[in-house]
């Protein structure tokens, strides 16, 4: 009856999400407000592509079951060890990503969607963005849950799809993706007249660990479902290559759960597991492996900085500084003496 009472709370709140127009979207619904435009980037970076994938780890490379993660470490900076949060749970981490916090601070510690605790008071990497000249994000989730962190944003829309929706697997919701892509440069906007492609795009896959957890992390499911988000990372990518924006993206890629973990189970979890936590793009060192501890609450305040935006003190996200590329300092010229 839990689970029951979880799916008609979920299926209350997306038909008023649709009536009232609070900017959370679902597959062919779209309400949001009216967007402006911003001003250009000065960095190199003008867009991130955040992937958020469960169940991974440093030996689900093996057998070559992922060539665009791996090409995205030959090109990027990577550390297998980042530190996840307690419990180890996916809302609760989800939560510790977007807001920089750890879970005593941002009081997220159950693991379903609960209509009436509503949305965490804790400010987020998407309030941020939208504070900063109204920088747009494109928020794929896929599981229930986290329609708990789909907060009303001015230049936010989300997509979220799960066990309601069976068929939306990483492959349809790439399909979102593009038709969104697609709309948000269309001149129409989606669900509001966005002036152009998100800044920040976050991609949640869950497959990897889904898998796991049903058929086992040595099943040939298991291997299978590696497959499928690397290659739902590699549609995504090749969006990005048909819009030319690589040049200007970076990619951060990071995990709510480690290989053998479940981030979905009802019970609590003690353990704070360790997750990869991977940036890859222009300015970012080349094959480099990470030393610095890192956490995956640093991944907020890192998305700033490559954005070249302020990190707000209220957090405890802090930027991975180490990754970034240095460039020697110019000497500066002295001036001749007169003769």
């Amino acid at each position: 009856m839990a689970h029951l009472s979880r799916y008609f709370s979920l299926i209350c709140v997306g038909l008023l999400t649709i009536l009232l127009g609070i900017g959370i979207h679902v597959p062919g619904h779209a309400a949001s407000p009216p967007g402006k435009e911003t001003a250009p980037s000065k960095s190199g970076t003008e867009h991130v592509i955040l992937f958020v994938l469960e169940g991974f780890g440093q030996e689900s490379l093996k057998g070559g079951t992922m060539p665009i993660l791996s090409k995205l470490i030959k090109t990027g900076s990577t550390t297998w060890s980042a530190r996840g949060v307690k419990p180890a749970l996916r809302l609760p981490t989800m939560a510790s990503l977007v807001t920089g916090m750890p879970v005593e601070k941002h009081g997220i510690t159950w693991n379903f969607f609960e209509f009436s605790r509503g949305y965490p008071r804790s400010p987020s990497l998407f309030d941020y963005l939208d504070l900063s000249g109204g920088r747009d994000s494109a928020i794929f989730y896929m599981d229930e849950s986290l329609y708990q962190l789909a907060k009303p944003e001015p230049y936010t829309d989300y997509q979220l799809c799960g066990a309601l929706r069976p068929e939306c697997g990483s492959q349809k919701l790439v399909a979102y993706i593009q038709q969104y892509l697609q709309k948000a440069t269309s001149g129409s906007g989606y669900g509001h007249a966005i002036p152009a492609l998100p800044h920040l795009l976050v991609v949640h896959l869950p497959e990897a660990g889904r898998a796991g957890v049903a058929h086992g992390w040595n099943s040939k499911e298991y291997q299978e479902a590696l497959r499928t988000v690397d290659g739902a990372m590699k549609s995504v990518l090749d969006l990005f290559k048909e819009y030319s924006l690589v040049d200007r993206t970076a990619v951060v890629v990071t995990a709510l759960s480690g290989k053998g973990i479940d981030p979905g189970a009802d019970a609590p979890k003690t353990d704070s597991p360790v997750v990869p936590w991977i940036v890859s793009g222009t300015g970012i060192k080349q094959g480099h492996l990470i030393r610095q501890p890192v956490s995956i609450i640093d991944t907020g305040a890192t998305v700033m900085k490559l954005l070249k935006l302020e990190t707000h003190t209220e957090w405890e996200s802090k930027a991975v500084e180490e990754i970034f590329q240095t460039t020697a300092a110019t000497p500066t010229a002295r001036p001749r003496k007169k003769r």
